[in-house]
């Protein structure tokens, strides 16, 4: 029997494809191309994609995961930064996925870290540029909160990072961040064999799921984040001495901690995101 599914990128039409436009992926964009069809159904498969709703992904280049996405039904809000590859990528969904999925396609030529309007996601699936994952993942987070869930592709380490709990090597300031929206995991490895150019780097998908922000969200979180850049920022120190630039003193600093039931001897490695807000709510008086 045929199957039903249309065809998605494989490796000959990847590199044909980048042949015709000139393209050669660079280090500056964190540009890997996923040549494996498998892998695109699998990164689709564990973001939970259902048909109808609309999916933004964040660096499409060629349209491997594109078309992946827009074979499960959704929408597909992409963004992507090079004028050639956002030019070209409404072509190649014709071309492999006919009309039905050229009609659900929209494809927005900018920096996705100045994006700031987008016709409400519900999810986020990417493999985001390796060189401003978490920049780019923290952005969408707090720019469009229709977005209730995802699965990024992203650096092995800055996956572990991303979703690391408190105590742990990895955990630090983008653990903090990342924890504020939702509840973060390292949902599979994946094989460098399927990227072209090979990177010189292991890659995890990192699965999330959103949960509810405090009404003063917006305010809470600036001041809340000040607190983490801090303590992580000199995260060998007390957080009496690590936060006493944000709050004051080292005495002001202490008292607060005190008043937001935080031990001034802690360091921030060992708090949760619960712990900074506690202490952004008693520095706020």
């Amino acid at each position: 029997m045929t199957d039903p599914r249309p065809a998605l990128l494989g490796p000959a039409e990847i590199r044909a494809l980048a042949g015709r436009l000139g393209i050669q992926p660079t280090k500056k964009l964190g540009q890997n191309f996923v040549l494996d069809p498998n892998t695109v159904r699998r990164i689709v498969r564990t973001a939970g994609v259902e048909a109808g709703e609309t999916v933004v992904e964040v660096g499409p280049g060629l349209g491997s995961l594109t078309l992946g996405l827009l074979e499960a039904g959704a929408r597909v809000v992409a963004v992507e930064i090079d004028g050639r590859l956002a030019e070209e990528l409404p072509r190649t969904v014709a071309d492999i996925g006919g009309p039905d999925a050229s009609a659900r396609l929209e494809v927005v030529h900018a920096d996705a870290l100045r994006v700031t309007e987008l016709p409400e996601p519900v999810r986020l699936v990417a493999n985001l540029p390796y060189n401003v994952s978490v920049p780019v993942l923290l952005h969408f987070l707090e720019t469009f909160p229709s977005i209730r869930s995802g699965v990024v592709m992203v650096q092995a380490e800055v996956g572990e990072r991303i979703a690391a709990g408190p105590g742990s090597k990895a955990y630090g300031g983008p653990s903090v961040k990342a924890a504020w929206y939702g509840a973060f995991r390292v949902a599979g490895q994946v094989s460098r064999s399927v990227f072209w150019p090979v990177p010189n780097v292991d890659s995890v998908l990192v699965a999330f799921t959103r949960h509810e922000a405090e009404p003063d969200s917006a305010k809470v979180r600036a001041a809340t984040f000040r607190l983490v850049d801090a303590a992580f920022g000199q995260r060998r120190k007390t957080l009496r001495q690590s936060l006493s630039g944000v709050l004051g003193c080292p005495d002001e600093a202490g008292r607060i901690l005190t008043a937001a039931g935080v031990d001034p001897s802690d360091r921030g490695e060992r708090l949760v995101v619960d712990d900074f807000l506690r202490i952004a709510h008693a520095a706020a008086g």
